[in-house]
């Protein structure tokens, strides 16, 4: 049996499994049981797996018979093997990977079902545009800014992303776009409350003594020493970060590679701004309160350049310093500086007197790279002058909503104009466990 029609019966046993048992809490004149419930849930989601396994399927076959009438010795990728075959050109299965975001959403139900909607896959001018939310469980980080209408003639917008093969568009648009890494460092977590409380640490009181056995009944001796800590309580309230980009139904129905511009522009922005809310947001209105704006954090103050030592040596100095004071004061161990990228720029250009740099130079290492062994985040949300040294696992990032992407023509005179918007949005809060177990380093001149 071949792997499409192994997967034909798959999909067919599992749709039939959840019919049975849907037919049978209906001529019970029931609803399901939370068993029954259950079976139903992981049989779709057994069909669903199934059905793009086998559009999976379907795709390679096609692609290797073209691969084959292209010539001899092209190599292609056996799904069953799971193994690559390279042509002396490097030719690999295009389709291997985890999908984007985009390509998630434009392999969802929601808009199968959107374009399904319209004759032939195509939007006429009277037709409504109304999709489903279509939920994702992470972000992903790709590019960049643009604010233009996106067409489906002109060859700088998404006309120009109409491809002939399924290869779609590999690059990107990455070329605007900075590395987002904090969420990778901080803790991440869930919420389906509109506000968390939680206990902010305050300070640590460690007694802890050897000590001796008690000597008598009555007195103090054997005493064992109290420790403690103090805590407060603190509230991190649910904030909502979106933004829409309009287009036409025309890019809606023949650009399969709007994909490219929610992966590109749309979850990159959220990222963007949620990294930027938690390094700087102020608090006020709709805003985060950002590591730089919470209280009970350290600082370490700026450090002159000792004599004879190169311009900026004393930031590396005021660097390390805070590391020390996450350790030893912050009782906690730091796991990664966040930087203005001009600050680390100016570190990493320090140089001695002959013209050797301390970070290894063009060709070497550098402190984007790490620092005092420690990470290096780069932030353009972070002020010029400034760092951050932290335990960031300290720092909680609870997602509410986690990020979606909605069309619709239902805002203001799209409807009549054909045009769409395409709306993602997210919705999360955040807050410090333990204040001090963060230093803010000031890098600029010394007083």
């Amino acid at each position: 049996m071949d792997r499409i029609t192994r997967l034909i019966d798959e999909l067919k046993a599992h749709l039939k499994g959840a019919q049975d048992i849907a037919a049978k809490a209906e001529a019970e004149s029931r609803d399901f049981t939370e068993e029954e419930r259950a079976q139903v849930t992981a049989l779709m989601g057994k069909a669903r797996d199934s059905k793009t396994a086998l559009e999976q399927a379907k795709a390679d076959q096609q692609m290797r018979r073209a691969i084959q009438e292209m010539g001899e010795g092209i190599g292609v990728v056996d799904p069953e093997e799971k193994t690559t075959r390279r042509t002396p050109s490097g030719l690999i299965d295009p389709s291997a990977g985890a999908k984007s975001l985009g390509e998630q959403f434009v392999d969802s139900d929601a808009y199968s079902g959107l374009l399904a909607s319209a004759p032939n896959g195509q939007f006429g001018e009277k037709m409504r545009v109304q999709s489903a939310p279509v939920g994702f469980k992470s972000l992903t980080r790709p590019a960049p800014r643009q604010k233009a209408l996106v067409t489906g003639t002109a060859d700088d917008s998404a006309g120009a992303l109409i491809e002939s093969d399924r290869l779609g568009l590999q690059v990107g648009l990455d070329a605007l776009t900075r590395p987002l890494t904090l969420r990778d460092v901080v803790t991440n977590g869930q919420t389906t409350s509109d506000t968390i409380e939680y206990p902010k640490l305050l300070s640590i009181t460690n007694n802890a003594a050897p000590v001796p056995e008690a000597t008598a009944t009555t007195g103090t001796s054997g005493t064992k020493p109290e420790s403690g800590f103090a805590t407060t309580r603190a509230t991190a309230v649910v904030r909502t970060i979106a933004h829409w980009i309009p287009a036409t139904k025309r890019a809606l129905s023949d650009a399969a590679q709007i994909k490219t511009l929610i992966d590109a522009f749309l979850f990159y922005g959220l990222d963007e701004e949620l990294e930027d809310q938690m390094v700087s947001g102020d608090g006020t209105g709709e805003n985060f309160t950002g590591i730089l704006n919470t209280s009970g954090t350290q600082s370490q103050a700026a450090v002159a350049d000792p004599a004879g030592k190169p311009p900026g040596f004393g930031k590396l100095l005021a660097l390390r310093r805070a590391k020390t004071k996450v350790r030893l004061a912050g009782r906690a161990v730091a796991n990664a500086y966040v930087l203005n990228p001009l600050d680390a720029e100016t570190l990493d250009e320090i140089s001695d007197n002959d013209g050797r740099f301390y970070f290894g130079g063009p060709a070497g290492s550098n402190v984007t790279g790490t620092l005092w062994g420690l990470p290096v985040i780069l932030c353009e949300g972070i002020p010029q002058g400034t760092g951050v040294i932290g335990d960031w696992r300290k720092a909680i990032l609870w997602d509410r909503e986690q990020a979606s992407i909605t069309v619709t023509d239902s805002h203001a005179d799209f409807f009549v104009r054909n045009l769409i918007a395409i709306l993602a949005e997210m919705r999360a809060a955040f807050g410090i466990l333990q204040p001090n177990a963060f230093v803010e380093v000031n890098l600029g001149a010394a007083a």
